[in-house]
């Protein structure tokens, strides 16, 4: 059974459904601004929590320490610097086998899952190559 949204949950919901990103808290509370959404930011953080133990928004920590947040619709999974944080979405899941049997095994609910690797992008390799060794 699905808990009921609150109104701040639902307006949370429509942005995240329409921007079509990953977008921080703070980034959100600016949306709702722009939109004439009269919401706390501390109203954005208790209602992004309700709905991540609803398993409606799914959260990712980038490198930098910064949570993103976006609908659960499906698995999302990146590739993701750890010096410019640009965040590459990839498609391929090689855990979807591995979910369903650990539901099965520990009689659990996934609501989705992540999968996040952590190194260079090919600009900051090239960057990195580039710049002449430091003595």
């Amino acid at each position: 059974m699905k808990a009921q949204r609150t109104r701040s949950q639902q307006k949370i919901i429509e942005v995240l459904q329409e921007i079509k990103k990953a977008i921080s808290a703070q980034e959100l509370y600016i949306e709702l601004r722009s939109r004439k959404q009269n919401m706390g930011l501390a109203t954005v953080y208790r209602s992004l929590e309700a709905l991540k133990l609803q398993g409606e928004v799914q959260v990712r920590l980038l490198a930098n320490g910064e949570s993103v947040y976006s609908p659960t619709h499906s698995d999302r999974h990146h590739l993701t610097c750890v010096n410019c944080n640009n965040s590459i979405p990839i498609d391929q899941c090689p855990v979807h086998q591995l979910e369903k049997q650990l539901e099965d095994s520990h009689n659990f609910k996934v609501y989705y899952h992540t999968l996040e690797f952590f190194g260079l992008c090919d600009s900051c390799q090239l960057k990195e190559k580039s710049q002449p060794p430091s003595e």
